[in-house]
């Protein structure tokens, strides 16, 4: 064999070489690609209309989710229904970790128990609640009423003296309709008003357009110096709000029984199919909200618009949420319209 020939086939060699190697860099770059997430910006879906808590939680919150995901993150108001049209969108996503929510998950239930709602309590995956709310009672500081004995005297007299303004299908919706059944009172002879959400709930108490409202104390806290708070339905006195009766004071009074579930649980959700799917994207979304919580600047803001920001992670959080919803189940027949 000629030099020659010898030089060239061992260009072809060193060619096919190259070549070989430049093609599998180009298969591994593309199989990273597939494989990076996010690929594409996050929604995260708020099944109520803006202004309420859950929307403005979620929206303080975005620019430190996207910090460490880093694709854009949005927030898409999906309300209606109780939050049900919003639970179903989630669940009508890929489970693919790009679309989650911020949510009351107490809602769920609901969804489930009173609209027969065509998904269960298990697909949904609770990543972390940091809030567990208390429904509280309040008016507008101006208000005339004072205490809830004198709506609960004045509504014996006449049903139609006193008007509540609340959200459908909510566990603030419970508590009012025990609250007014314990004190003899025929929930449908009452002037009950229903928002969609919680934000509407407390501008029309604020507004004097109902006498009273019933939202989770978290979400009044930052309209403080706009209320006069009558009753929080908890068993002993809760943050921010140590001084205001509880639903328990009240029944012991009263002489009556009580009776009364928790409020609002708040918390980023995505669907149970995402675990079995993409274990990884999971685990990414929870290390990002994880550390987004860490961050001092959130910190500050959460503390500045007192949002709730303990870690509680999957494992509590799912356990939170199906307790709640069990409470909720107790009393579920005293939300159906039949």
């Amino acid at each position: 064999m000629s030099a020659v020939s010898r030089t060239k086939r061992q260009s072809i060699k060193q060619l096919t070489a190259l070549s070989a190697f430049a093609f599998a860099g180009v298969i591994a770059t593309g199989s990273a690609i597939a494989q990076q997430f996010p690929s594409k910006p996050i929604t995260v879906v708020v099944p109520f209309a803006t202004g309420g808590f859950n929307d403005r939680m979620a929206r303080a919150f975005a620019p430190f989710l996207q910090k460490q995901l880093g694709q854009p993150v949005t927030i898409v108001n999906r309300g209606g229904a109780g939050a049900q049209l919003g639970h179903a969108y989630l669940l009508a996503q890929p489970a693919d970790g790009h679309t989650i929510a911020m949510t009351s998950v107490n809602y769920i239930a609901t969804n489930i128990g009173l609209n027969k709602a065509p998904f269960k309590q298990e697909d949904f995956d609770v990543l972390n609640l940091p809030s567990n709310d208390y429904t509280l009672l309040a008016t507008a500081s101006g208000s005339k009423w004072n205490s809830v004995g004198e709506m609960i005297d004045a509504l014996k007299k006449d049903p139609k003296s006193v008007s509540f303004g609340v959200q459908p299908g909510s566990a603030d919706l419970i508590n009012l309709t025990l609250l007014l059944k314990n004190s003899g009172i025929d929930p449908k002879d009452v002037r009950i008003v229903t928002f969609t959400g919680g934000g509407p709930t407390r501008n029309a108490t604020i507004g004097s357009t109902v006498d009273a409202g019933l939202v989770g104390a978290e979400g009044w806290v930052a309209l403080k110096p706009k209320i006069k708070p009558l009753m929080v339905f908890s068993e002993e006195p809760v943050l921010n709000f140590e001084t205001v009766p509880t639903v328990e004071k009240f029944a012991k009074d009263r002489k009556v029984q009580s009776d009364w579930v928790p409020g609002s649980q708040r918390g980023w959700v995505v669907p149970t199919t995402l675990k079995s799917a993409h274990p990884d994207r999971r685990q990414k979304l929870l290390d990002a909200i994880k550390k987004a919580g860490e961050d001092p600047e959130w910190k500050k803001i959460a503390d500045q618009q007192e949002f709730p920001n303990p870690w509680y992670g999957p494992e509590k959080s799912q356990s939170l949420y199906l307790a709640g919803a069990k409470a909720l189940n107790k009393h579920m027949s005293l939300l159906s319209k039949d």
